[in-house]
């Protein structure tokens, strides 16, 4: 594609020809113009594809030769320079057919990501126009995807995927009499990323597409949000340093991250959907290694799998920032477990989505218990998934964030919120000491007038509700747990077995021992 670049300072032009590498972009820079009228001269023998102009000029201005250029060539993508005070010609250049707008103070990064959305508008015009081979292209993308995601297909029978044979044939990575014989290939997948916007997650995946095509013997498709590279193979280091070679000049020419992940090298098509499934399971680990760098099999194959559920500390410590609402606190804590779990090299993309999912049940099960006295309907807890670019610790931290807003907006409602508080305190260290004293610190108020509102808003005493939820906890541990009596005595705050048992029969109605037997069925 031919980029021709208009404007009438010199210094302007001529550090718009320099400062990008046109070639790596896959444009050909045409002689730079220092005026509209040069360029309508210029128009009918070199024929641009894209045109990046000023929208100021002295003699015709951007806009009127924007609006010139549409008539000779409707197809060509017009790209405007503007500075602030031009914003408003700047929107009625987009009305007139071109393609994006840009501020003169604009770095390099700005201005390859409009050329690459005007390349993109190009392809897809050019692709429109030419309906039948559009149809191709999508029935062979349609078939691949097929062939490598149609339950782990093994058959050498390519009978049906003759469209397939042809594009593997046609971009080097078979050749025509190889077709099912030793033909060394694996399948790569490839994420991209770093440019920031959401907005343009399809642009960098679709610019870093064509670019792969460019440089490796390969066929290419989009699925999921992840390019499916199906590669011609070397043997040996010889593969691995090729794949290393074309990920690297993709980053340096797009300025963005790339992940790939490299299935196993196979030597015919019916061993092709083995390579995928390889790729798959190394690019799950994308949530634990980042958004850079080349993995084989060999960097997973010794990973056993992490910690599965939150530790008994970790919970303890959640509760006590959710209870005291305190946000900053709870997003550093977000920020030091995820840390942690990235760090462990025995984690795997599994282990570590079923702990942060304890986590989050760990949180809704606070929330449950404490939202008020005599409870509704418990919530439903969400699943912790791994969304394409979204961080870990942000996506945990608004769950966790959401949990203490809604726990401390109901509190807040009551007309002694501090009472709510202080019961969901007491819930979350019934295995301390809990003087009446330390419990109206918490919530700031006197031990006089906290116990007497405590009172009057539970309907018990302080020191007989601490004792009941103490021996609530103690059966819920019994019944659900094989731990000793010793150490569920240890667990709600007794160190004394006989008073803890002489509590629990005074309150239950049985000895520890008799109410689990009794409710073992």
């Amino acid at each position: 594609m031919n980029i021709l670049i208009v404007d009438d300072e010199a210094i302007i032009r001529m550090g718009l020809c320099t400062v990008i590498n046109w070639e790596a972009l896959g444009m050909t820079l045409l002689p730079p113009a220092e005026s509209a009228e040069e360029v309508l001269e210029r128009i009918p023998g070199e024929r641009p594809d894209v045109v990046l102009t000023d929208i100021r000029m002295s003699g015709m201005n951007g806009i009127e030769l924007a609006k010139e250029i549409k008539e000779q060539l409707p197809d060509v993508e017009i790209i405007i320079l503007t500075g602030y005070d031009d914003f408003r010609y700047a929107q009625q250049a987009l009305r007139e057919g071109v393609t994006d707008y840009l501020l003169k103070t604009s770095g390099p990064e700005e201005v390859i990501k409009a050329v690459m959305k005007a390349q993109q508008n190009l392809s897809m015009k050019r692709e429109a126009a030419e309906h039948g081979a559009v149809s191709a292209a999508a029935l062979r993308s349609r078939l691949l995807e097929e062939w490598l995601t149609g339950g782990g297909r093994r058959s050498s029978d390519t009978t049906g995927f003759k469209p397939v044979i042809d594009w593997l044939q046609q971009n080097g990575v078979l050749s025509k009499d190889e077709i099912c014989g030793a033909q060394p290939m694996r399948v790569v997948l490839v994420g991209a990323s770093g440019w920031g916007d959401e907005r343009f997650s399809e642009l960098i995946l679709g610019s870093a597409e064509n670019r792969l095509q460019e440089l490796l013997p390969c066929v290419t498709l989009v699925r999921n949000h992840t390019i499916i590279v199906v590669l011609r193979a070397e043997e040996g280091w010889l593969c691995m340093r090729m794949l290393e070679k074309a990920l690297y000049q993709v980053r340096e020419m797009l300025k963005c991250d790339l992940f790939a992940a490299a299935g196993e090298i196979v030597h015919s098509l019916s061993e092709l959907p083995q390579s995928y499934e390889e790729a798959t399971k190394i690019y799950a680990y994308r949530v634990l290694f980042g958004d850079q760098g080349l993995y084989e099999m060999k960097d997973i194959e010794r990973r056993r799998g992490g910690r599965t559920v939150c530790s008994e500390k970790e919970e303890r410590e959640l509760l006590g920032l959710l209870i005291q609402n305190y946000a900053t606190q709870l997003h550093a804590w977000t920020h030091r477990i995820i840390e942690e779990q990235l760090q462990d090299p025995d984690a795997t993309p599994t282990a570590l989505q079923a702990y942060l999912q304890s986590i989050i049940i760990v949180a809704h099960r606070w929330l449950d218990r404490n939202r008020e006295i005599g409870a509704n309907e418990p919530t439903a807890v969400p699943i912790f998934t791994f969304e394409a670019g979204v961080r870990l610790e942000d996506e945990l931290f608004r769950q966790l964030l959401n949990v203490m807003n809604e726990f401390h907006q109901g509190a807040s409602d009551s007309r002694y919120a501090y009472i709510q508080r202080a019961i969901a305190y007491i819930r979350n260290h019934l295995n301390q000491q809990l003087s009446l004293q330390q419990v109206a610190g918490v919530v700031h108020l006197t031990p006089n007038h906290f116990s007497e509102v405590f009172k009057r808003e539970t309907g018990q005493g302080y020191i007989e509700f601490v004792t009941r939820e103490r021996m609530l906890r103690a059966g819920r541990l019994l019944l659900t747990t094989q731990k000793k009596i010793g150490e569920i005595a240890g667990e709600v705050g007794y160190e004394d077995m006989k008073y803890f048992s002489q509590q629990f029969k005074k309150i239950m109605g049985s000895t520890p021992s008799e109410y689990r037997l009794s409710n073992v069925n």
